[in-house]
């Protein structure tokens, strides 16, 4: 091996440095990019909490240059012949990539903007390619960067699927307080504060040692492991040690089935359900407190904090793994189960999955009221009525707008922790309807809602609710999985009942923008399979409306047929007072009358009064 070949360079470089006019590859067998939501939530909330240490709206932007640095990781490259390929790290520089593709967007109407355009892609010859130079993305990339969104295709590969939702990730999680005059701000402290550790080798083998040796788990300590190495230093006897870590490394491989680093979210999660007390202020430049720091560096908080885990003896610390972290992590185990796999008795954990905030925040609400004397009936009511709570308070603000962006929400949900910490089951359901009821956001929203390009998820969300809601209740045995997944059968999708032709509505609309923005109201969408809708949406609503008798009954309601042919469905609507209406045809009243009908169907769906149940 040359001089050159044996070579290694380490050194920490800003974000703007390792993108700034720079062109990376990536070995097809590492091309998938695999981070889900729960990683850009971790993402977006450490760098928002970081930034916000240091800044200050009295500050001119040439103080950013003074803010603290934060460390991002190390990413491995190997040089050959002055290329650069990505051995590791394309997880994280692709979702830099798509946070500055999304920031750009953000800014485009800002009369001020910082210039992102060297670091997302180069230009050559007049031929533009991503810095991140992958072909198979590219097409996706450039919907965003261009337009801001992307439409997943059936051809595309599930990178591109991750990306598509991994940037409508952040368009939702992204916090509304960095939005206003903190936006420049953060981006020049993001491009040049945030840094990474690029170790750079100049030949694949020397790449590929680094990259194992980082990634050998016996080389390095997690949290988690250095969090038992704590504990079992304060265990009296080796017959002890040993019978802990015997139980530890158990309950830590059930915990991998579940996913790699799902040990780190359980800590952290259990510890601020179970534990934590202080929260910090949402003022700026205000200190981490027991909320912050557990998500972090939880072990060092355990070993800072004995006092409110009240570990004094040997036998608490013992009592401490043996007891309570197998029970909690059995019920941790038992939350994410149901998020896969739909159970009855716990089927808002199912829903929250689709659609709700952060795991983060999520996860402590649930096992905070939780306690060890609970039977497994009282679990799952617990968690079942902390996850309708998750689910409604989601919904509230979907439909009025809002997003889940940590620091949004992150200061009243660590306070309702606080509150719903140990609470018996009944006093839960009470709190947690009180809660709702005096929350400014509520269903009036639906009202004024519309499908946008960062929302069509959570329509689709509320459309399969609704569909299945009516459908079950009319005694049909299809479910809120048939329409918002159907395993083994076609998809379904969003149709507008309106065609995209505004000659058709001519007598009501001259203007293209008002006609685009009354079709996309959620009253002028129904979900149809794939291919259906395809095959005649760009009909007039009178010739479509024979077809829709064939479809769920959502669909079917439109045509008077329906309401001489369905007699459960009769009762139903008879029951629940429910002013469904056959529309011979579809004009803008119409459509009002069906947008308040969905209204009136989702109060019967998120209903308060079944937390009193």
């Amino acid at each position: 091996m040359s001089k050159v070949s044996s070579k290694i360079e380490a050194k920490d470089y800003s974000i703007a440095d390792v993108l700034s006019n720079k062109k990376y590859t990536i070995d097809y067998f590492q091309r998938e990019y695999k981070w889900q939501q729960r990683h850009i939530e971790q993402l977006i909330a450490d760098l928002e909490t970081s930034f916000f240490i240091n800044y200050d709206d009295k500050h001119e932007r040439i103080e950013v240059a003074n803010y603290n640095s934060y460390y991002l990781g190390p990413i491995v490259l190997s040089n050959k012949d002055g290329k650069n390929s990505i051995i590791d790290g394309q997880q994280r520089l692709t979702s830099l990539t798509i946070l500055l593709i999304y920031l750009n967007n953000l800014q485009k109407d800002l009369p001020q903007k910082v210039n992102l355009d060297s670091l997302i892609y180069s230009d050559a010859y007049g031929e533009k390619s991503f810095n991140l130079d992958v072909p198979e993305r590219k097409h996706c990339l450039d919907a965003f960067y261009m337009n801001g969104e992307y439409v997943v295709k059936d051809t595309d590969d599930e990178t591109v699927k991750n990306i598509a939702e991994r940037y409508n990730d952040i368009a939702e999680l992204f916090p509304d307080e960095l939005k206003g005059k903190p936006l420049l701000y953060f981006i020049d402290w993001l491009i040049r504060n945030v840094v990474l550790v690029v170790i750079t080798a100049y030949s694949d083998d020397n790449a590929y040692t680094i990259f194992e040796t980082m990634n050998d788990r016996g080389l390095n300590l997690t949290p988690s492991e250095m969090l038992k190495g704590y504990l079992l230093s304060k265990v009296r006897t080796q017959t002890q040690r040993d019978d802990i870590n015997a139980i530890w490394k158990k309950q830590i491989k059930d915990l991998h089935e579940l996913w790699e680093e799902a040990d780190i979210s359980f800590f952290q999660a259990w510890l601020r359900a179970k534990y934590a007390v202080t929260i910090r202020p949402g003022k700026i430049g205000a200190a981490n407190e027991d909320f912050e720091k557990i998500g972090t560096r939880f072990h060092t908080w355990v070993k800072d904090n004995t006092d409110k885990i009240k570990l004094t003896s040997a036998n608490d610390f013992n009592d401490f793994v043996t007891n309570h972290m197998v029970f909690y992590m059995k019920v941790f185990t038992k939350i994410y189960e149901a998020r896969k796999v739909f159970k009855k008795s716990l089927e808002h954990l199912f829903y929250t999955q689709q659609w709700g905030f952060g795991y983060s925040l999520a996860d402590s609400l649930l096992l905070a009221p939780i306690r060890l004397e609970d039977n497994e009936e009282i679990i799952e009511r617990k968690l079942n009525l902390v996850a309708r709570y998750i689910e409604t308070f989601a919904v509230y603000r979907g439909v009025n707008y809002r997003n889940f962006s940590q620091n949004s929400i992150r200061y009243t949900m660590y306070n309702l922790v606080l509150e719903l910490r140990d609470k018996p089951v009944d006093e839960l359901g009470k709190l947690l309807a009180k809660k709702l009821n005096d929350s400014k956001e509520n269903l009036e929203g639906i009202l004024r809602l519309g499908m946008h390009g960062q929302n069509k998820h959570f329509i689709k969300f509320l459309l399969s609710r609704i569909t299945a809601h009516i459908e079950q209740e009319s005694g049909k045995s299809t479910s809120f999985e048939t329409y918002f997944f159907n395993p083994g059968g076609k998809p379904f999708e969003i149709e507008h009942i309106w065609a995209d032709k505004i000659d058709y509505h001519s007598d009501e609309y001259k203007q293209l923008h008002e006609f685009n923005e009354m079709r996309n109201r959620l009253g002028d969408l129904i979900l149809l399979p794939r291919g259906t809708n395809q095959s005649f949406g760009a009909s007039k609503y009178e010739d479509k409306l024979p077809h829709y008798i064939k479809e769920n009954l959502l669909a079917q309601s439109l045509h008077e047929t329906c309401y001489s042919k369905n007699p459960n469905f009769l009762n139903y609507i008879q029951q629940a007072n429910l002013p469904f209406k056959h529309h011979n045809n579809y004009k803008t009243k119409d459509l009002n009358e069906r947008q308040e009908l969905y209204k009136m169907i989702s109060e019967k769906i998120w209903n308060t009064d079944d937390f009193l149940n």
